[in-house]
């Protein structure tokens, strides 16, 4: 996923859906689990909304403007690994890793 827009919502609520369109211009709804901070950025990590969904999304969020921001891809590996250590640390407990 990659440059994907949508209008600024609240994320807060635990079951918040947000629809994103990947590459093949497709588009796949995903349920939000949590907002990361890091480094003074924030990251967005979500599940596709599919009962056989077993990997986390992590998007980079770039404000567009006030209403809109973008998700965008992250090619840095050791940044999604420190970024996933993050949630699990933040969840453990609450959500079964394997």
């Amino acid at each position: 996923m990659a440059n994907e827009e949508i209008l600024n919502e609240e994320l807060e609520g635990e079951g918040t859906l947000i629809t994103l369109e990947d590459e093949e211009g497709n588009e796949v709804e995903f349920e939000f689990l949590d907002l990361v901070e890091y480094e003074g950025e924030e990251y967005i990590v979500l599940i596709e909304n599919d009962e056989d969904a077993d990997e986390v999304v992590i998007l980079k969020v770039n404000p567009v403007d006030e209403e809109t921001e973008e998700y965008v891809s992250i090619e840095d590996e050791e940044l999604l690994d420190k970024l996933f250590d993050i949630f699990k640390k933040k969840y453990e407990g609450d959500i079964q890793f394997e």
